[in-house]
């Protein structure tokens, strides 16, 4: 491993409860490529000054996380066309102390949906109405999705979201059912007051024929799991963490690794949640 030192290049995350995937997967790829540069994830007690440090001590990139999403939209200088077009922030790009703010969610999770061949006449509960789940929302869009529901307690934001991309909305799962169940909530996530809550019935899990759960720590969650037992195909938060992570790096480096390397980081960053 690569000493510290002073000429070291920094990326951060920020994230209201960290995980190691991404220091993991970029720090893997640091050192299989020989540059001198190091990640480390935070969790910020304030997010404004949080950004007012990637900008003053010249942190090269800053992946954002739950519950930050939008709320650094405010913070930055430059939106993207990819973070624009969903409002909404996972990424951000320090260019002499110009923030540029970019969304790779969205790229994940259209490459999932199309790596899967979701059926685009199948329908849709997507659980959730924040920063991820408009990424998510957008991306199932855009490969031609109409039956989709958006399933928020909060009612402006879960209405203002299916709005948005011609949905419909419900405050709570129920007995709701559909061919593919998405979380895009903290539920199942470690550490989190949901951990070992389930995001969607046992009967809507039982009936869907894909379930997609977002929380990448971990890996499988009460939901994964559940869909597994069920004999659904299964999406995990880890894959979109390394679809998310592999574009986040290629933005701040330029570099895109080969596929061999990719993969590499990402059993490394797995062994890391085990």
């Amino acid at each position: 491993m690569t000493l510290l030192n002073k000429d070291m290049t920094l990326c951060i995350s920020l994230s209201a409860r960290p995980s190691n995937n991404g220091t993991r997967f970029h720090n893997h790829l640091y050192e299989a490529l020989g540059l001198n540069w190091i990640y480390k994830a935070f969790a910020p007690t304030d997010l404004a000054q949080a950004i007012a440090g990637v900008r003053g001590l010249g942190i090269r990139g800053c992946a954002i996380s739950m519950p930050y999403k939008e709320d650094v939209i405010a913070l930055v200088d430059r939106m993207d066309p990819s973070a624009t077009a969903i409002d909404s922030v996972n990424t951000i790009v320090n260019d002499e102390g110009v923030l540029t703010a970019h969304n790779t969610d969205y790229t994940a999770i259209a490459q999932l949906i199309a790596r899967n061949e979701l059926d685009p006449a199948a329908s849709v509960l997507l659980r959730g109405s924040g920063g991820m789940a408009k990424a998510t929302a957008a991306a199932f869009r855009d490969a031609g999705f109409g039956e989709v529901t958006i399933v928020a307690r909060n009612e402006t934001n879960g209405r203002g979201l299916a709005a948005s991309y011609g949905f419909d909305w419900r405050a709570d799962v129920a007995d709701a059912t559909a061919d593919i169940l998405v979380n895009v909530t903290p539920i199942g996530m470690t550490g989190g007051p949901d951990e070992h809550a389930p995001a969607f019935s046992d009967t809507a899990v039982s009936t869907a024929s894909v379930v997609f759960d977002v929380v990448a720590l971990p890996a499988e969650t009460p939901l994964i799991r559940a869909g597994r037992a069920a004999g659904a195909t299964v999406i995990t938060g880890a894959e979109v963490a390394t679809l998310q992570a592999l574009e986040q790096f290629v933005l701040y480096t330029g570099i895109r690794p080969t596929a061999a390397q990719v993969q590499a980081a990402e059993e490394f960053m797995r062994a890391g949640t085990a």
